[in-house]
């Protein structure tokens, strides 16, 4: 087992009017556009559930307990019921969210859309996990820094940040936890002010040709495939102005100071390839182990990116495996084989096949990349995992599909817990 290395400082619209669909029947962009305009936005507050007649649109309800504990490892506090299209509650804009008990180990759903362009209804892709009193996050996607203060989690209790892959839905705020959540103490005094760890990819070391042909252009050509160590390193580079002036005026330290960049090392003898061999079959490597958490990690098939990481995370109180962004794959099934819970992304082809114009090789492509809703029940079944929470959900705005469609097509061929997640939804393991 090898370790990750230690690197411290050092949208094409199909002809025509696209069809999108709900319960009953398809619905016309211009349908889509007038039913989305009432919904209301501030922070995913509501949303309205569309019908093909829109002026008549009725607001669902969502009576949701997003503290939830396992079956079997802890007494469940509130059922959990969940109503088709509804978005999660934010908290008061001026309420404090009440502190984390830094026992046992908890799930944090910071952010559950997937893909880059934003939506109102819900956060970029993020998570986080509390152990014991330390934060692990994984993934840092659109507004991933805010979430994690709304929680009521410290940022002096973050821990280690580990990233899946490069995809910038994946990555869009994680310069804000190094250059924004350390800069100093925020208005209620807190702040990571000691040092965190960051893991992730390294170098992918070459570009896959266009998919479909053709022939793009480069971005970075000196060097068009950095690892987390130059993400962060251009990124510091990037706001040097910035943090050079608060340095002089209010003697903040140099952010190099705050975080050690840890890039992923594969085992020798995996086999693979950034160009023919992605995701090999391969057994669980060791990551980190802080005597406190195990992380240990496999490569999944997520299209033409590599590398591209799932974790697994052994705590004293169970087990929590992030699948990051991955299609079916057999590596997954032995990263999580008993674990207590399974954070699997989750797309619905069948919206984009029977609602957008997308060319059969683009959906062929989007198979190849993530897995489908009616798939990932039996993957977890396979697993023999006790509970399957859904995040990076695909089409993201909760109005687009129904919340029990998600749950019902998850829960085909599994026989555990399904939760569709929701931004700030919390799940509780306690040993």
């Amino acid at each position: 087992m090898t370790p990750a290395r230690d690197r411290r400082q050092d949208r094409s619209e199909a002809p025509g009017e696209d069809r999108l669909r709900d319960a009953g029947g398809p619905l016309s962009r211009r349908q889509l556009l007038g039913a989305s305009a009432v919904v209301l936005t501030a922070g995913g507050a509501a949303a309205t559930a569309i019908g093909a007649d829109t002026a008549q649109a009725k607001t669902a309800q969502r009576t949701a307990q997003t503290e939830t504990a396992l079956p079997g490892t802890a007494q469940t506090e509130t059922a959990q019921t969940e109503t088709a299209q509804a978005a999660e509650a934010s908290p008061a804009a001026d309420a404090r969210p009440a502190r984390i008990s830094p026992a046992g180990t908890e799930l944090f759903l910071l952010g559950t859309a997937g893909g880059p362009p934003p939506v109102t209804t819900r956060a970029g892709t993020a998570s986080a996990l509390s152990v014991r009193g330390k934060v692990y996050v994984v993934d840092c996607g659109r507004s991933a820094v805010t979430q994690y203060g709304r929680t009521g989690l410290r940022f002096q209790d973050l821990t280690s940040v580990f990233i899946t892959h490069l995809h910038i839905d994946h990555i869009a705020d994680y310069a804000n936890f190094v250059l924004l959540a350390a800069h100093g103490v925020n208005d209620v005094g807190d702040a990571a002010l000691s040092p965190f760890d960051a893991y992730g990819p390294g170098p992918a070391g070459a570009l896959p040709d266009a998919y479909g042909g053709g022939q793009p252009g480069t971005v970075g050509p000196a060097d068009p495939t950095p690892g987390l160590q130059d993400l962060t390193e251009k990124s510091l580079e990037a706001t040097a102005y910035s943090s050079n002036i608060f340095m002089r005026e209010s003697g903040r330290p140099d952010p190099h100071t705050h975080v050690g960049v840890h890039e992923i090392e594969l085992p020798p003898g995996t086999g693979s390839d950034p160009l023919r061999n992605l995701a090999p079959d391969m057994e669980p490597f060791l990551v980190m182990d802080d005597g406190t958490v195990r992380v240990s990690a496999v490569l999944v098939p997520h299209g033409l990116v590599f590398p591209c990481f799932a974790y697994r995370f052994d705590t004293p109180d169970g087990s929590v495996v992030f699948s990051g962004d991955t299609a079916l794959s057999d590596n997954m099934v032995r990263l999580a084989r008993g674990a207590d819970i399974l954070v699997h992304e989750v797309i619905d082809l069948d919206f984009y096949r029977n609602s957008t114009g997308y060319s059969e090789a683009l959906l062929h492509h989007m198979a190849a990349a993530h897995t489908d809703v009616t798939e990932v029940g039996p993957l977890a079944q396979r697993c023999g995992v006790h509970t399957l929470v859904l995040t990076h959900i695909t089409p993201a705005d909760t109005f687009l599909v129904p919340r029990d469609s998600w749950h019902r097509r998850a829960q085909q061929g599994f026989h555990g817990r399904v939760l569709v997640g929701n931004d700030l939804d919390r799940v509780r393991l306690s040993g």
